[in-house]
């Protein structure tokens, strides 16, 4: 399906379009000025906010706001709002760098905030071949150039007086029926990849909680592990309190340590590597110091799992738990076994409040919570097996999600290619080529 762009006919006679973005198009398309195709379209709800559907402009286009489960911030009145109709195009012409995605072309009737500008297209414009240019537009980010100020805002002036390619409108049509096609085959293809990686990371998650309460052993004999949720464990495993297996302990901070964060998803980093949102203290009061092997814990994300064996020396902040492994124990092997499914759920049943984001793991609760023992050797053996086969399901879904990348990759250029007109798409005749016709 993804054929590369080279297999695809182009057109006979070119010309160069005189704007910047564009390049070389099809010499008989046109150039027009915006004004000439949309129009302003700002009508305010006022008080008539309560008989509008409220709209939203997202990465997947104009969508209904979800006010079941809102988020973000609401105004405390939606006067200034405007109306949107379907087949309005809805622009944020305002931070257009920053912001993803800066267009929409609206199925919905509804209203949105008076911060976007809403035009209505003009006649004989075909909506889709205009929506996929500006979506092109925008996915590269190619009218830098028309940026004004610190915040890159197109002005309407500016936006209505730049020119926007205009093929014929049955070329346009063509167009986006061409682009709507393959565009959702392309769409299909990635959210099948994308379940393919959801599904080895569900394999991955199997194998981790097979293998961390039942060993590698497959015919070692069982016994009844006497936890809820767990069940059957090897008859030679112990089942101990985790205050036998781990014991926070106070270190003097001297202040010039390595600050650390815990991150959900990669653990105990470097702060100033980390990829999700951390605090910055200004100052380090009451900082744990930990060591390599010690289990850090975010107390508040104990039901979700958030145990990880820290890699490194340095502070964490006061919120979390930070335990030395007592004999016999091997850290990353807790870490597996305190990530998986019962063990998330034992927590947080073991957490303390009512409200999700704000249930606090207590070290009573986290020393009487019962936990496996395997022997050391099969701790380390449990590892290196869960490590091997891990790295061998991570680089599967790493190579399915470079192939969605090279999909989405894919999907732009044709996009680009075909509002610009670098590949005719199929039915399209040209001017030249309908004249043979007529004397042939």
């Amino acid at each position: 399906m993804t054929k590369s762009l080279g297999s695809h006919p182009t057109y006979e006679n070119y010309r160069d379009s005189g704007v910047e973005c564009y390049g070389s198009v099809p010499a008989h398309w046109k150039t027009l000025a915006n004004k000439y195709i949309f129009a302003l379209n700002k009508n305010l709800v006022g008080k008539n906010s309560s008989r509008y559907t409220l709209l939203s402009l997202t990465l997947g286009g104009i969508i209904k706001r979800d006010m079941d489960n809102p988020e973000g911030k609401f105004p405390a009145e939606f006067d200034t709002y405007q109306e949107v109709a379907p087949g309005d195009f809805v622009f944020c012409l305002f931070d257009v760098e920053e912001t993803p995605r800066t267009i929409g072309l609206s199925s919905l009737h509804g209203m949105i905030t008076g911060a976007y500008t809403v035009f209505r297209p003009r006649r004989k414009f075909d909506e889709e071949y205009l929506q996929y240019l500006y979506l092109s537009l925008d996915s590269g980010k190619r009218l830098r150039f028309l940026y004004k100020g610190l915040r890159n805002t197109i002005p309407k002036d500016v936006f209505l007086a730049f020119k926007s390619l205009t093929p014929p409108i049955q070329e346009q049509r063509l167009i986006a029926r061409f682009l709507s096609i393959k565009t959702a085959q392309i769409d299909q293809a990635i959210r099948t990849k994308k379940h393919q990686i959801e599904l080895l990371k569900e394999r991955k998650q199997i194998l981790i909680q097979r293998t961390v309460t039942l060993g590698l052993d497959p015919d070692a004999p069982m016994r009844d592990s006497g936890i809820e949720w767990i069940g059957q464990i090897p008859a030679h495993w112990e089942v101990v309190f985790n205050r036998r297996l781990f014991r926070e302990k106070s270190r003097p901070v001297q202040g010039d340590e390595l600050p650390l964060s815990l991150s959900q998803v990669d653990g105990v980093v470097p702060s100033d590597e980390m990829k999700e949102r951390s605090l910055s203290p200004a100052h380090r009061k009451n900082f744990k110091l930990c060591f390599p092997g010690d289990l850090v814990v975010n107390r508040f994300k104990g039901h979700l799992g958030v145990f990880f064996e820290s890699a490194f020396e340095g502070v964490v902040t006061f919120h979390y738990g930070v335990f030395v492994p007592q004999k016999g124990v091997v850290t990353k092997y807790f870490e597996h076994l305190f990530h998986t499914e019962p063990y998330k759920t034992i927590y947080a049943g073991a957490s303390n409040g009512m409200t999700v984001g704000l249930q606090n793991l207590s070290n009573n609760n986290f020393y009487a919570i019962k936990s496996l023992l395997p022997s050391v050797d099969e701790q380390t053996e449990i590892c290196s097996y869960i490590e091997d086969h891990s790295a061998r399901i991570d680089q599967a879904a790493n190579n399915i999600s470079s192939q969605i990348e090279r999909l989405k990759e894919y999907k732009a250029s044709l996009i680009n290619s075909a509002v610009t007109g670098k590949i005719k798409v199929p039915g399209v005749v040209e001017p030249a080529e309908l004249k043979e016709r007529e004397f042939a």
